[in-house]
């Protein structure tokens, strides 16, 4: 039995979802490996082996390198193989990744809410010090 007609229309935001390509999930490991590279834009498999292995003794060179070459085939990053090292650079901006990271979880966790979401980092994942910049910023913001 065909139950497509049991499925209410596509509603215009769908319509212009199903258009528009799904930025790329990086998985924790690959999180992490950006929040290195976006700092130094572009870099080599060497430089951010090196600079993973301050935090991380354990990562192999051969780690970093599969999954630098991951991301680059899920478009997280671009490569210049023009030279005999490859040069790796971030294909999107931390900020807009970030962004688009923030809007799925609000989406998936709470419900579309992003006062959900605020409340509950507010209530266990927010120091004194970072309360007390959060109330300047409302403060400025609403004036």
């Amino acid at each position: 039995m065909d139950y497509s007609a049991l499925r209410p229309p596509p509603s215009a935001t769908d319509l212009v979802m199903a258009k528009t390509p799904a930025a790329p999930k990086p998985t924790a490991a690959e999180l992490n490996l950006l929040r290195l590279i976006w700092p130094l834009g572009k870099t080599t498999v060497k430089q951010i082996h090196e600079t993973a292995q301050k935090e991380r003794p354990d990562m192999t060179y051969a780690t970093v390198l599969r999954l630098m070459q991951i991301m680059h085939g899920k478009g997280l990053l671009i490569r210049d193989d023009s030279q005999r090292s490859h040069v790796y650079a971030p294909a999107h901006a931390q900020e807009s990744l970030r962004t688009g990271l923030l809007k799925d979880l609000i989406y998936k966790a709470f419900a579309g809410s992003g006062k959900d979401l605020v409340m509950a980092a507010l209530r266990g994942h927010v120091t004194s010090g970072e309360r007390e910049e959060i109330r300047k910023l409302l403060r400025k913001d609403s004036k």
